[in-house]
């Protein structure tokens, strides 16, 4: 009897340190070759800066998955600072400044949980929001969310590329010959 409770607990722990969920929608394939912006990635947490720290790491994950042409936008757009958080007006400023580059594409978001849970272990969690914009019509043409947890021994920016990999492993990213 204790064997099987003991089974029991170890089986719930596993399932609660690797804990995964997203959902993805879009299904078009979008051109690598064009021009990208990453916009302002809202940082809905405590954590300051939580969102530039998403955003390097989703900049770094497109480019492998074959965005070639990617700006960020300007570092006087950024207001992600623990005393004055992220607001929509500086996603919108920066849209602004994404069309008066000419980009085709913007990738912008969320983060809604970044950090370590209060307790024994500390694990590390992660979860956030990413959509891509055609700025030619300010549709979004793709979105994902998901969160994801890990060990007391996984670094928390580890656990974040590992989501946005998983994210973003499922946008189509294909590429129009050269004229």
């Amino acid at each position: 009897m204790i064997m099987k409770q003991l089974l029991i607990f170890l089986m719930a722990m596993v399932a609660a340190g690797c804990s995964t969920t997203s959902s993805i929608s879009g299904s078009a394939t979008l051109d690598g070759n064009a021009k990208w912006v990453l916009l302002p990635l809202e940082n809905h947490t405590d954590t300051p800066q939580a969102g530039l720290s998403a955003e390097a790491i989703a900049t770094h994950v497109l480019r492998l998955h074959g965005v070639g042409n990617i700006v960020q936008y300007p570092a006087t757009l950024s207001r992600d600072t623990l005393f004055e958080p992220s607001e929509r007006k500086v996603v919108d400023e920066a849209r602004k400044w994404a069309h008066e580059q000419g980009a085709r594409y913007g990738m912008t978001g969320s983060v809604e949980e970044w950090h370590y849970k209060v307790g024994i272990d500390g694990e590390p969690a992660v979860g956030l929001s990413l959509q891509v914009i055609d700025l030619a019509n300010d549709q979004v043409v793709w979105s994902a969310s998901g969160a994801e947890s890990g060990w007391s021994r996984n670094a928390l920016s580890g656990v974040a590329n590992k989501l946005i990999e998983k994210l973003l492993g499922d946008l189509k990213i294909g590429s129009t010959p050269a004229h």
